[in-house]
């Protein structure tokens, strides 16, 4: 967290696309919030997803940010599921200090018979599954990998079960995504993805009530009180239930007006916002990588006229090699 740190209203809006740490110290609650904007729209726009897609990805891209934001260290932070419903994949991943990239999968005619029958809720497009946290540090160290299961439950409901399992942290998220069509400054017609979310975590320093590790910080103590019926924690729980999934998103609203309505009875304190932006990390060195691990029958089978294409999943740029330039080591 930010060393830096204003009451709220002592200074500007953070705005879209802002990461925005808080701390209520009367509850002994941390978090952080934050509202997708210009850099969603520009994930989702790029693949034209349709729109239960988009806004399943789009919440699964908020609950990244919000996590992959804590990071202390240079790495990868990934959210991806995998389940047996329309949307199959989705995945999510944050590179340190402020990069966004994402992309999902889908069954087109699974997805029109599940919209058809009004079965567009997320754990009905997700189905059974698996959802996975991983945090990849480098080359010099192992992925550490949590993994909870898809189990009929919401995105952010899963969230909460993670935290409470593998960390040992009391944790809520709240997710919501909107798609708006409005006008631009010109008054033409305008189609526009939004976002936001929430998370906070019970961190108590007092020794006589739970002392838990922070975010990401390893499985956490065994001999740790389970006390998620804090009266401190209750509380925070019920204000965060209270949060409507438009105040998520709405831009007249904005972060910190949000982190206000809920604590400011309680004191909330907000640290500098940190920016995240949509950039992959694909590249034209990194695809002819992978290429030459391919064997001359896999390389042969992927050429046509002359030419091998591989297109990022992520960001859609298309690569274009000679067979002969493959055949030249890095």
């Amino acid at each position: 967290m930010a060393d830096s740190a204003a009451a709220l209203g002592e200074f500007g809006y953070a705005g879209d696309d802002h990461v925005v740490p808080f701390q209520v110290e009367s509850l002994d609650v941390r978090g952080r919030a934050v509202q997708l904007g210009p850099m969603l729209d520009s994930i989702l726009e790029r693949h034209h997803y349709p729109a239960p897609v988009a806004r399943l990805l789009a919440e699964t891209i908020v609950l990244t940010v919000l996590l992959g934001t804590s990071l202390k260290f240079e790495g990868k932070f990934t959210v991806q599921t995998k389940g047996d419903g329309p949307v199959d994949l989705l995945v999510a991943d944050f590179s340190t200090p402020e990069n966004v990239r994402a992309y999902a999968r889908y069954d087109e005619e699974a997805l029109a018979a599940a919209v058809k029958a009004g079965q567009t809720e997320p754990e009905q497009l997700l189905g059974k599954g698996i959802l996975a946290f991983t945090i990849d540090q480098g080359q010099y160290s192992q992925p550490y990998q949590g993994i909870v299961p898809l189990d009929g439950s919401s995105l952010e409901d899963i969230a909460g079960v993670y935290f409470r399992q593998s960390e040992q942290i009391p944790t809520r998220v709240r997710l919501g995504a909107a798609e708006l069509f409005d006008r631009d400054e010109a008054g033409k017609p305008r189609h526009r993805w939004r976002a936001g979310g929430v998370i906070a975590q019970f961190l108590p320093d007092a020794p006589e009530r739970m002392r838990l590790p922070d975010l990401h910080g390893g499985d956490g103590d065994e001999n740790a009180v389970d006390h998620t019926d804090d009266d401190a924690w209750a509380e925070a729980r019920s204000l965060l239930e209270t949060v409507d999934a438009d105040e998520l998103t709405d831009p007249l609203v904005g972060t910190e007006r949000l982190l206000y309505r809920l604590f400011h009875e309680r004191g909330a304190r907000v640290y500098a916002p940190q920016a995240v932006f949509d950039r992959c990390s694909c590249s034209r060195d990194k695809i002819k990588g992978v290429l030459q691990g391919f064997s001359a029958e896999e390389m042969a089978e992927s050429e046509e006229d002359g030419l091998i294409s591989v297109t990022c999943e992520f960001c859609s740029t298309t690569y274009r090699y000679e067979a002969a330039e493959i055949l030249v080591k890095s």
